[in-house]
């Protein structure tokens, strides 16, 4: 589930490609969402994710479980109950029913604020990656195809990094720490072209 949501949320996270540029030379394609859930540090931050939360998602699936049941016993028998014990049931059901949805709201608000620090941290760290790869490999232009806002209609497999970007990663993570701040970022792009049309 949290590997879900971590893909999910990765999409507000990605670097944008720009507008296509006329550029002579070599062009790469990367899924940064794939890449990041893909290394170890992004395979680590989900399960440290799923123990953190874990007994509160049990709690939460075990009353929704409590909650089913009363309501099961509302509709079977409620007719059959006095009118005290049946109002008394209905006030439960509803007191129940809206501390479990603040709940789950609050449980939802918590996970999305440790999802979004985790991955600006590996963010800026995959793209550090991206930067040294792409110098290295004498690249002139990588897009992000995992990026909606990134015009890629068609890429061929032949050139798509993200396994070697994956493999980079993991050998220059230092467990957390960063593998190298980005440099200076290039000059602003013109503007963005219309949304590309649907994959």
């Amino acid at each position: 589930m949290l590997n879900k949501m971590l893909v999910a949320a990765l999409a507000s996270l990605s670097v944008t490609g720009g507008a296509f540029a006329q550029a002579a030379g070599k062009v790469a394609v990367v899924s940064v969402q794939g890449a990041i859930v893909g290394t170890k540090d992004g395979q680590k931050a989900a399960a440290d994710l799923e123990a953190k939360f874990a007994p509160k998602r049990k709690d939460i699936e075990t009353r929704q479980n409590e909650l089913t049941q009363l309501e099961d016993q509302m509709r079977k028998g409620g007719s059959l109950l006095a009118d005290e014990k049946r109002n008394q049931l209905t006030r439960d059901i509803d007191e129940k029913r809206k501390r479990l949805n603040r709940d789950i709201q609050d449980a939802q608000e918590e996970v999305d604020q440790e999802q979004q620090r985790a991955l600006n941290g590996l963010l800026q760290r995959m793209l550090a990656v991206i930067e040294k790869y792409s110098k290295d490999n004498g690249y002139t232009m990588v897009l992000d195809v995992s990026n909606p806002n990134t015009p890629v209609l068609y890429a061929s497999s032949a050139i798509d990094v993200t396994s070697d970007v994956i493999s980079l990663y993991d050998k220059t993570s230092s467990g957390g720490a960063p593998a190298a701040n980005p440099a200076t970022p290039p000059a602003a792009k013109p503007a963005a072209p219309p949304a590309p049309a649907p994959k």
